[in-house]
């Protein structure tokens, strides 16, 4: 049976976004770098709420970029190939290659996706699908980068989860540049 691994990058104080969406307070170098790679070869499956799948097309453009960085290309071609599924209610129809969109039947349909065989199910951000499938007990796993910048305010990773859940460690590591990785369970 495959998990389902959420995959953030949070501030100290808990926002993985600032309010206008902005990404760039992440502490990004070759380390942070080979860190998320090792996540990204766990994954059989990305998913995506709508607002993070539209910033995932600029993959798309680094496919025939010749100044892309032979990781970017590498990624770039790994996202193009890879199966993807989209949380939406409002998009209907998508071309971008191994695309599959749900849209109702939540928790039917990722239960489908969790007993087929193969690696793991990972949201990648999305902080509203990933509220709403925490909310549903349909969460398995966390993989947060921590990075050590406070914003004060922004988009919180988990909106408003309404109950207590415990988790277990299961592994940590400093990445470099202060960021620390932390790898967690949730206690069933």
């Amino acid at each position: 049976m495959r998990k389902i691994v959420l995959f953030m990058h949070i501030s100290l104080d808990g926002f993985c976004a600032t309010k206008d969406g902005g990404l760039e307070w992440i502490s990004y170098n070759s380390a942070f770098e080979q860190y998320a790679e090792k996540i990204v070869k766990s994954v059989g499956t990305p998913l995506y709420g709508r607002n993070t799948f539209e910033l995932m097309k600029y993959w798309r453009t680094v496919l025939n970029d010749p100044s892309a960085t032979p990781h970017e290309a590498e990624h770039a071609k790994w996202i193009e190939n890879i199966e993807k599924i989209v949380f939406s209610t409002t998009l209907t129809h998508e071309d971008w290659n191994n695309t599959k969109i749900i849209s109702e039947n939540i928790t039917e349909e990722v239960t489908k996706l969790k007993e087929q065989e193969g690696k793991d199910l990972v949201i990648f951000g999305s902080p509203t699908l990933a509220t709403s499938l925490m909310e549903l007990g349909l969460i398995d796993e966390f993989q947060f980068t921590i990075n050590p910048v406070i914003l004060g305010e922004g988009k919180t990773f988990l909106g408003h989860v309404n109950k207590k859940v415990l988790l277990e460690l299961i592994s940590s590591e400093t990445i470099g540049d202060g960021v620390i990785g932390v790898h967690y369970r949730i206690v069933k």
